[in-house]
């Protein structure tokens, strides 16, 4: 809330300390009863899905721009699909990965957001009302928004590291403090895939590359030939010049590369985090919070809740009390201890 604007505006930080405006919505349309017969399973996610993706706002425009409805991206329907698992009890089903790639299985995106299907006809029509969307602001404090951010610029346009280095350290001033500083190369590897030139030019470079009128003129006939070009995989071509273009930009993975990525991401973040479980240290002063998300996530899919309670217990109560995520697995993992 901008009370000296007299408006909002939306954040994605899962931390803020200004006043908040907070939407909310009991869910309804036999949803709680469906999901006691669905829980736990793949169904049961879709169906919460649906039924969040109805109560969202559909378009939103403020000076002749459509804005981003932050609610309606993939990662922030992920968290609300967590959340809404945790708060019942009930084991999450799918992965990050899995989530995302279901998504685009199950419904339309537009501008970076998902919608249903008589949903999309609406925004559609509205979107041709107004001159562009504007995008989110992201505050890069934390691994996290700091992934979100690079997203992002590479949804825009795939870049090599010396692009993204200058923009990157100038975002990351606000960096917290309790957070453990991480290098750019570090998070690229763990997230995001580099074309190295020795294969088919990925189909998100590809689609970027078509923006110029010069290098769209040196792909046309390059996906006339026989097996060269596939929507799935990429561009298979000699050409010098579009291979010099394209290599060492790092891109955004599909969502079943994606998959492979987060699998490798997720060991290194558990690894980190029994560290942190084993530590004799009372209080962990610097930390990878992503790695405590994921510990604790892992623990309470095996109903360890007591390796929650403990390891948050090591975290400044301020992080705790300031992370949604954290605090709704410690939370529940303190209630449930209770009750064995």
């Amino acid at each position: 809330l901008d009370k000296q604007q007299g408006s909002y505006r939306q954040v994605t930080s899962t931390a803020v300390k200004q006043d908040l405006v907070i939407s909310a919505y009991k869910p309804n349309g036999g949803l709680e009863e469906r999901f006691k017969l669905e829980a736990g399973t793949d169904e049961g996610v879709w169906d919460f899905v649906r039924a969040h993706l109805r109560q969202l706002p559909v378009f939103v425009s403020k000076g002749g721009q459509a804005e981003v409805i932050a609610e309606r991206q993939n990662y922030l329907l992920f968290d609300r699909m967590v959340a809404f698992h945790v708060q019942r009890g009930i084991t999450v089903p799918l992965s990050a990965a899995d989530f995302y790639q279901g998504l685009t299985q199950r419904f339309s995106e537009r501008d970076g957001m998902y919608f249903l299907p008589d949903q999309t006809a609406e925004y559609d029509k509205k979107r041709m009302t107004v001159e562009g969307i504007v995008q989110l602001e992201l505050f890069v404090q934390d691994e996290s928004t700091a992934i979100q951010w690079l997203k992002q610029q590479l949804t825009r346009e795939p870049q090599t590291f010396q692009e993204l280095q200058p923009e990157f350290l100038k975002k990351i001033g606000g960096w917290q403090k309790h957070e453990k500083p991480l290098e750019l190369s570090e998070i690229l590897g763990q997230n995001f895939l580099r074309f190295d030139g020795k294969r088919r030019i990925p189909q998100q470079i590809v689609s970027w590359m078509k923006q110029s009128a010069e290098l769209r003129d040196l792909i046309g006939p390059e996906t006339l030939l026989p097996d060269s070009w596939s929507v799935n995989q990429g561009l298979e071509t000699g050409n010098q010049e579009l291979l010099r273009e394209a290599k060492d930009r790092w891109y955004v993975p599909d969502p079943n590369q994606a998959g492979d990525l987060e699998k490798l991401r997720e060991r290194t973040l558990l690894r980190e985090f029994q560290e942190y479980k084993e530590s004799q240290q009372r209080r962990l002063k610097v930390f990878r919070l992503e790695a405590v998300r994921a510990g604790f996530k892992k623990a309470w899919q095996e109903r360890d809740y007591q390796t929650i309670i403990s390891v948050a217990q090591k975290i400044p109560e301020s992080v705790l009390q300031e992370d949604t995520k954290l605090l709704m697995w410690y939370d529940q993992a303190f209630t449930r201890s209770g009750e064995e």
